[in-house]
């Protein structure tokens, strides 16, 4: 009886992640579900804040385990994700390279190169703007040799939680000389984040996260970003149990069976595509199923979709934007 929502829902699951990166960053793509949470888990653990050796050289480990060493400050660097060029242009770096845009840029992006994104770089543009260091998912793995063998260093970062990200700023802020911004930033976001949670009403509404687009889906676990804010902010993932895909450990597959058994109170929808239509597609795949229909979240219209700049895609130093949308989509739930 144990079924998927969709005939296809794994497969065509993570081709979904394959080809948008759930990442990110994705902003331009989607939310990386490229580096495990042990692996980010661990990196927050061991990667302390850069340090500088006695003769002068920044080493630190990046997310990936690598371990990254420049004799100076790097001049010039360039992202692939949305969330890594947010967070390098808030502690101010010279920026030459930035990920393609699907819709029109911010006027203050316009004179950056564009470089691709994380599934699609472009080489020909990175190797013309040739920055000093370039900022990836650990995706760009298979990339990085011919990369640096021309000067240019990788340093990989992940976003898979909130701990991720301020990590990623306070080793941005080391790298660039920037440590005293780097730590004004990360505790504005941490005060704001303690100031939502202080008023947020911890009443552990149920809830399905789903990761998709129309005709694909899977539930983000816990040791996703989104499944990290739901829980900050006091919600129950009922995915939190379901067996991790063996390659994007931070989504499961769909199982109609336990969904309906756990009855959500909530379902939130996280893609980068077009919110409505991910909406209707997703409904119309539960009109198909008549047990979702007696679902609390879908009797009671709970079914929303969070904001895709700031789930479908790491939002960086917006993190907390992201968890004030989560409290009061809780809230939503809860109102009757």
């Amino acid at each position: 009886m144990r079924k998927t929502l969709l005939a296809a829902a794994t497969a065509a699951g993570l081709l979904l992640l394959a080809a948008c990166g759930a990442a990110d960053n994705n902003q331009d793509s989607g939310k990386e579900p490229d580096v495990s949470a042990e692996t980010a888990a661990a990196s927050v653990q061991t990667s302390q804040s850069l340090d500088v050796n006695e003769n002068g050289t920044i080493e630190f480990q990046d997310a990936a385990g690598e371990t990254v060493s420049f004799e100076e400050a790097p001049a010039s660097a360039a992202a692939l994700s949305g969330g890594d060029l947010d967070m390098l242009l808030a502690l101010g770096a010279n920026v030459v390279g930035r990920p393609s845009s699907q819709g029109p840029a911010a006027d203050e992006l316009k004179e950056i190169q564009e470089i691709g994104n994380p599934h699609q770089p472009n080489f020909e543009k990175i190797a013309e703007v040739h920055p000093d260091v370039l900022v990836a998912s650990a995706s760009f793995k298979q990339h990085a040799a011919n990369l640096e063998a021309q000067g240019t260093k990788v340093v990989y970062t992940a976003a898979n939680s909130v701990d991720d990200i301020l990590q990623t700023i306070g080793n941005f802020g080391q790298m660039l000389g920037k440590q005293d911004e780097a730590e004004e930033l990360t505790m504005q976001i941490e005060d704001k984040m303690d100031q939502a949670a202080g008023q947020a009403e911890k009443r552990g509404v149920k809830t399905l996260l789903v990761y998709g687009a129309p005709g694909s889906y899977l539930a983000a676990l816990p040791n996703s970003l989104s499944g990290d804010l739901l829980e900050r902010a006091g919600g129950e993932n009922i995915a939190s149990d379901l067996p991790k895909e063996d390659n994007y450990p931070q989504y499961a597959s769909l199982s109609t069976e336990k969904i309906i058994e756990r009855n959500p109170e909530a379902v939130m929808l996280i893609t980068h595509g077009d919110p409505e239509a991910v909406k209707s597609a997703f409904e119309g795949e539960m009109a198909k199923n008549p047990a979702w229909k007696n679902l609390d979240a879908v009797k009671n219209g709970k079914v929303t979709v969070l904001p895709s700049h700031l789930f479908g895609t790491n939002p960086g130093t917006k993190v907390a934007d992201a968890f004030d949308v989560m409290i009061e989509s809780l809230k939503e739930a809860e109102a009757k």
